[in-house]
């Protein structure tokens, strides 16, 4: 069980680290799916506050980083939620459609 805990951990870490090589890099926009995958990657972009926004899926808002000179889109699917067709609708959404 340990062994599970320390590999969940790397790769939560390892994932964070991309998503804040893509800020890096200009991307301004995230779709994070997984409970402590989200944790992992909000404390890796050094994320403080979200605004919450637009729902696409019942539980599942848009987000906006707050206290950012170029705030960031940040979508955040933990667990069960969301339908089969989300993370289509979420990346819609983000680009400015609806969901």
């Amino acid at each position: 069980r340990r062994l599970d805990q320390r590999g969940g951990a790397l790769i939560e870490a390892a994932l964070g680290e991309v998503a804040a090589r893509l800020r890096a890099r200009g991307t301004r926009r995230f779709v994070v799916a997984g409970g402590e995958t989200s944790g992992a990657v909000i404390q890796a972009l050094g994320l403080q506050a979200l605004r919450i926004g637009r729902q696409i899926d019942p539980g599942v808002p848009e987000t906006q980083s707050l206290g950012e000179a170029e705030p960031l889109a940040v979508v955040l699917k933990s667990g069960n939620f969301g339908a089969e067709d989300f993370f289509d609708k979420a990346l819609r959404q983000l680009d400015g459609g609806a969901a």
